[in-house]
């Protein structure tokens, strides 16, 4: 299976691009991170505004490093066992408990995929007078259909999105700096830092990272030690600098935009054009989609490596029916709302994360780094479960 994978992701090229080999993971990591990690702001103001703008600053860079340091020691592990689904992974680092991993990742998952469902909800309702339940209809059709078009369309959609979400947070912000600028500077070097600053960058990196499983199918193309450690260094950076553009804004209302349910929409109707407002809620319906494909899609491939290790391939028509499932239980628990489920379920799967993923990772990619081991092993079936 991993060198029918290689052969798809290399499809008509002698060698994978530097892009594909460099860039692509962490476009893979950001596109997933950024609905349920800032794409309507509320997530930037639980766990970086609430620190104060210079306290929230602070946060970002040291999750930012989290990143980046985990998805090296990450990549690395998973080309030297062959682990490109998260199953194989975590088995791998976590042995017989590795189950624990995976009860948090579907915690994650109906959090996420209930935030994308009421956030798309609100999107069709407040930008477009539409019903709630067609925003909703309308993301759990476009989940599927890429779910069903496998990992090529869901690679080509990723990549595309990424440079569409890159190009409109960067007007975002051009166009906010002119407007409150001056706002900005004043509340960064005035108001106080909060306490808690490094706490809150640790949980936001902690339940973040929990999406590195749909990007373990790309790292196929990694042949060197030196192409993933490159590939998760920047891996960081290119999550969270469209989060960065949107933060500095976000300071220049600091701090009545602390009581905002969506931050995006109160930023985008102080800016006062309706054109550039659609334009934005249309990317950002496009990153929930992303979100939802991804954390989907790794479940999928979850499901396709048992069944590959047990009786053969996993029928296509599997996929679109479990994504529609899993949206299905999100949507039921997406009455909680944005502000509650963000509080609560990103706040207490964090720590299961961040115990389960980020402090055994680091010093077993350490050890075998230190070993120098750089020969990487077929994928192995682990336990069967």
């Amino acid at each position: 299976m991993a060198e029918a994978m290689r052969r798809l992701y290399s499809r008509g090229m002698s060698r994978p691009t530097v892009f594909r080999r460099y860039f692509l993971p962490g476009f893979l990591f950001q596109s997933v991170v950024i609905a349920g990690g800032y794409g309507t702001g509320a997530e930037l103001s639980q766990f970086f505004l609430s620190q104060g703008p210079a306290g929230g600053l602070l946060a970002i860079g040291l999750s930012t490093l989290v990143f980046s340091g985990v998805a090296m020691a990450t990549y690395e592990l998973a080309r030297l066992w062959g682990a490109y689904d998260y199953r194989h992974f975590f088995q791998r680092l976590l042995g017989p408990s590795w189950w624990l991993f995976e009860v948090c990742y579907v915690g994650l998952l109906l959090v996420v995929l209930a935030v994308v469902a009421a956030a798309s909800g609100e999107i069709m309702s407040d930008t477009f007078g539409l019903g709630y339940w067609v925003g909703v209809a309308a993301v759990m059709l476009c989940v599927g259909a890429l779910v069903f078009g496998g990992n090529e369309a869901i690679e080509r959609f990723f990549s595309v999105w990424s440079f569409v979400l890159y190009a409109v947070y960067v007007v975002f912000f051009v166009w906010c700096f002119r407007e409150l600028g001056d706002a900005i500077g004043t509340n960064l070097g005035s108001q106080p830092i909060g306490r808690g600053w490094a706490m809150s960058g640790l949980l936001y990196a902690g339940y973040n990272l929990a999406v590195i499983p749909p990007v373990l199918a790309a790292l196929r193309l990694h042949d060197s030690r030196r192409e993933t450690l490159i590939a998760g260094a920047l891996t960081g950076p290119i999550a969270m600098i469209p989060g960065l553009l949107f933060f500095l804004p976000m300071v220049g209302m600091y701090p009545e935009i602390l009581d905002a349910t969506v931050p995006a929409t109160t930023l985008l109707e102080a800016l006062g054009s309706r054109g550039f407002q659609i334009a934005f809620q249309v990317v950002l319906f496009g990153t929930l989609i992303e979100t939802g494909t991804g954390l989907v899609h790794a479940f999928n491939e979850r499901l396709s490596g048992l069944q590959t290790d047990r009786h053969g391939a996993m029928p296509t028509w599997v996929r679109p029916l479990v994504a529609l499932g899993l949206l299905g239980l999100g949507t039921a628990i997406s009455g909680f709302g944005l502000t509650g489920l963000i509080a609560e379920g990103y706040g207490t799967l964090s720590y299961g994360f961040i115990a389960y993923f980020v402090i055994p990772v680091l010093p077993v990619a350490a050890w075998r780094i230190w070993r120098g081991t750089e020969r990487a092993p077929r994928a192995s079936g682990g336990d069967g479960t």
